[in-house]
């Protein structure tokens, strides 16, 4: 069974307040996609990995990509206009993968172990996610209503998903104008098949604000101050 991986990496860097794309923002010296790339780089299971990137910044990451030593495994197309369009973009160019995981340049705190457990979970399709600690209302100028926050999940990534069921997923809620902001929702929605939830990990966190870059950076000092 061949495995391929996405890497999404079209972040534009509006909310985080940076004149360039979050991918290319350093944490520990580091941009934040080659983090997630030397994670993947150690696992020989994932045999094809496709970056997705806006057109303004293909060649840009091509370079990054080529200065850090990745080998042929590893290559940049060209993104689509939303999330869920690159996707299907990376699913494409996936073709001949029987499996496929999805991952977010964003989420550079992701470990080479959170990576072999997806890839190891006996279900064709898994996700990661935690408990969400926090009282949820619906509402939006007043509240409308209470969520009970033990029938929810904080989705994380990597996902991994049968390339083809997804692949068909997508083709489905392209063909309905439909749109979600990650794989799990849509891949449900158009297939009904079972979904894994794995036990996901508070450090994997989403940079998309300020205040994330400040979280990241201490989380960061923690890992390596403990050789991890």
């Amino acid at each position: 069974m061949k495995l391929g991986m996405v890497v999404l990496a079209g972040g534009i860097g509006k909310r985080i307040g940076r004149p360039f794309p979050k991918q290319f923002l350093l944490l520990g010296g580091k941009p934040l996609l080659i983090h997630v790339l030397d994670k993947v780089r150690v696992i020989p299971e994932i045999e094809q990995v496709v970056i997705t990137c806006p057109e303004p910044h293909l060649e840009e990451t091509r370079r990054l990509v080529a200065n850090h030593g990745f080998d042929a495994r590893f290559s940049c197309i060209l993104g689509g206009d939303s999330r869920q369009e690159s996707v299907r973009l990376g699913l494409v160019e996936l073709e001949a993968c029987d499996s496929v995981i999805i991952h977010e340049a964003v989420r550079p705190l992701v470990t080479v172990d959170e990576f072999r457990a997806l890839i190891e979970a006996e279900d064709r399709n898994a996700m990661f996610g935690i408990p969400i600690p926090f009282t949820v209302l619906k509402g939006h100028e007043y509240v409308e209503g209470l969520l009970e926050r033990d029938e929810l999940v904080n989705v994380q990534l990597p996902q991994k998903f049968d390339r083809a069921a997804l692949a068909a997923a997508h083709e489905a809620a392209r063909r309905d104008g439909a749109r979600f902001t990650e794989d799990a929702s849509l891949f449900h929605e158009y297939t009904r098949e079972p979904v894994r939830i794995l036990p996901g990990s508070d450090r994997n966190i989403k940079i998309t604000v300020p205040t994330d870059v400040v979280t990241a950076e201490a989380i960061y000092a923690d890992i390596i101050s403990r050789g991890r």
